[in-house]
């Protein structure tokens, strides 16, 4: 999933400490993959920055390998390659362009906001 467009559609103040608002959405994720099951990876753009990983949590955070515009993007579509060939598999980002890309892939897509409801149900039952 792209990490920097679901931590980004929500105003909460994310931009005011990114360090903070990406382990909040990998705390987020971690406790949600330990409940919906399956392999989860999250990818941001920028350089590592040590985010801690619950055990019991099959997510998995990965970073662009370069920087600059859509360099997260890139990594995601990369990655996304093996995804074509498994009926289950989603990519989770609202950005049109990388969309675009995925669904060229014959890769499932579905955007930010309905992961965050996924979440916010899940975590309310």
């Amino acid at each position: 999933m792209d990490g920097n467009n679901v931590m980004g559609s929500r105003p909460d103040g994310w931009w005011r400490n990114r360090g903070r608002a990406m382990q909040r959405l990998v705390d987020q994720l971690a406790a949600y993959s330990a409940r919906a099951g399956g392999e989860w990876t999250v990818v941001f753009d920028g350089r590592p920055r040590g985010l801690v990983v619950a055990e019991r949590s099959s997510l998995r955070v990965a970073y662009a390998r370069r920087g600059g515009r859509d360099a997260a993007d890139d990594r995601i579509v990369e990655m996304a390659g093996e995804l074509a060939s498994r009926p289950d598999a989603v990519v989770y980002t609202s950005d049109r362009w990388l969309r675009e890309r995925l669904r060229t892939l014959g890769v499932r897509v579905k955007g930010a906001g309905a992961l965050l409801r996924e979440i916010s149900e899940s975590s309310s039952r």
